[in-house]
C-alpha cells in the first residue's frame, strides 16, 4: 500500500449536508422511493415477541440473551457483540470511544452518517473519494498507510456497490481499526452462494476489524432502533465503556433474538432474492429512459442514478406524488445523482412512466 495520501481534505467551499437522510424525503402523501426499508408487515415470528414484551415494560432491559443469538448465527461469542440502538448509535460509539486515533479516513461515497458521528466528536477526517468512472470500485492502496482508523460501507449507500471481501479485508492491518458497515449486507446474494457474500461478520483472524449491522432495512424496524457491533472482546469494551446504560430496549431486544433465528436467515434469503429479481427489473427499465446512467453494479435495495439536471426532475417529481433521494448529500456526488429503492414492479412501472413524463417535459 502506497503511504502517499490519497485522501482529500474536506473542501473550503459548500459542504455536502452530512445530516440530511432520506426520511426527510419522504413527506407523507408520496409514494417512497427515498427510503431504503423494506415496508412488508412482520411477520408473526417477529412482531409475536415484540408485542409479548409489552407487558414486561417494568423490568430493564437484560441483553444477555439476545447478543448470545445474535453471536451464534454469526459463529462468534458473546463477548464479540454488541448490541446498539440502530447502526447509527454504532458509529457514534466508534467515534466517542476512539478519539486517540490521529488519522480517521472515510471512504465514500457512503452513508454519512459515519463522518459525521467523526465530526461531531472532534475527528479530523479525511476523505477517500471512489471514482464513478470506475463503477466506485474499491482501491485499497488508495487509502494512507498511516491512517488508524477506515470506514467504509459494503454494500455501499448510496452507490449499492458490493466489494469483494478480500479487497475490504486489504484494508484491516495492526494498529488500524478497519469499520465496516453491513447495514445492508442481508440484501445481498450470489446464486449458488448459501449465506451473505462478501460479508466480513465471521472473520476473527483481521487485525482491529469492526463490522456494523442493521436490523432495521430488511425487516421494517427503523422504528425500533436495533443494530449490532461484531468485533474483538477488547474493542468492543472500549465502546460499551461509552455507551449509555439499557441503550436497547427491551422489544428491541426481542426483535432481535428473533432475526437471529434460522428461520429469520431463511426468510432473508428468500426475500434478497426477491429483491435481486426486482431490482434487476428496476435497472432494465431505467436503461429505456434516454440520459439515465446507473453506475456501478448495484447489489442491494437501492440504485444510484446519474440524471443531468436531477434537482428540477426530482422537485417535479415531488409534485407527482413519488420521492428520489437527493445525492449531492453525499460526498463525492453532487446535484446530478439520485438514489431509488427497489420496489415491486408494478411500483418500478409506475415510476419508469412517471420518470419519463417528467424528463421530456
Amino acid at each position: 500500500m502506497s503511504d502517499q495520501p490519497s485522501a482529500v481534505a474536506p473542501p473550503t467551499g459548500v459542504e455536502p449536508d452530512l445530516a440530511h437522510h432520506g426520511d426527510a424525503e419522504a413527506t407523507a402523501g408520496l409514494i417512497d422511493l427515498a427510503v431504503n426499508v423494506r415496508r412488508a408487515r412482520p411477520p408473526a415470528w417477529l412482531a409475536d415477541p415484540i408485542a409479548a414484551t409489552l407487558t414486561d415494560l417494568a423490568r430493564y432491559p437484560d441483553p444477555a440473551p439476545a447478543r448470545a443469538a445474535v453471536a451464534a448465527r454469526h459463529r462468534r461469542h458473546p463477548n464479540e457483540v454488541l448490541l446498539t440502538a440502530g447502526a447509527a448509535e454504532g458509529f457514534v460509539l466508534i467515534a466517542q470511544a476512539l478519539r486517540g486515533v490521529h488519522r480517521p479516513v472515510v471512504v465514500h461515497p457512503q452513508f454519512t452518517e459515519p463522518e459525521a458521528a467523526l465530526r461531531a466528536a472532534g475527528h479530523p477526517v479525511e476523505r477517500v473519494l471512489l471514482d464513478a468512472a470506475d463503477g466506485f470500485r474499491l482501491d485499497p492502496s488508495r487509502v494512507p498507510a498511516d491512517a488508524d482508523l477506515v470506514m467504509i460501507g459494503n454494500p455501499t449507500n448510496p452507490t449499492s456497490v458490493l466489494h469483494p471481501a478480500q479487497t475490504v479485508a486489504a484494508l484491516a492491518r495492526p494498529g488500524r481499526v478497519l469499520v465496516v458497515d453491513e447495514a445492508f449486507a442481508d440484501t445481498t446474494i450470489v446464486p449458488g452462494h448459501p449465506g451473505e457474500p462478501e460479508s466480513l461478520a465471521e472473520r476473527r483472524d483481521l487485525p482491529g476489524l469492526l463490522v456494523v449491522r442493521s436490523l432495521t432495512k430488511t425487516w421494517g424496524l427503523a422504528g425500533l432502533r436495533i443494530g449490532y457491533l461484531i468485533g474483538a472482546t477488547e474493542l468492543l469494551s472500549r465502546l460499551a465503556a461509552v455507551q449509555p446504560l439499557w441503550a436497547v430496549s427491551t422489544p428491541a431486544l426481542a426483535a432481535a433474538s428473533a432475526c437471529a433465528s434460522a428461520v429469520a436467515v431463511q426468510a432473508e434469503r428468500a426475500i434478497a432474492a426477491e429483491l435481486a429479481a426486482d431490482r434487476e427489473h428496476l435497472v432494465a427499465r431505467l436503461a429505456e429512459l434516454p440520459g439515465v446512467r446507473v453506475v456501478g453494479r448495484p447489489a442491494s435495495a437501492f440504485v444510484l442514478l446519474h440524471l443531468p439536471g436531477a434537482t428540477p426532475i426530482r422537485a417535479a417529481l415531488r409534485e407527482r406524488g413519488w420521492a428520489v433521494r437527493r445525492g449531492d448529500t453525499f460526498p463525492g456526488l453532487g446535484p446530478d445523482w439520485l438514489r431509488v429503492a427497489v420496489r415491486d414492479r408494478n411500483t418500478t412501472d409506475a415510476f419508469i412512466d412517471v420518470l419519463r413524463e417528467t424528463m421530456e417535459a
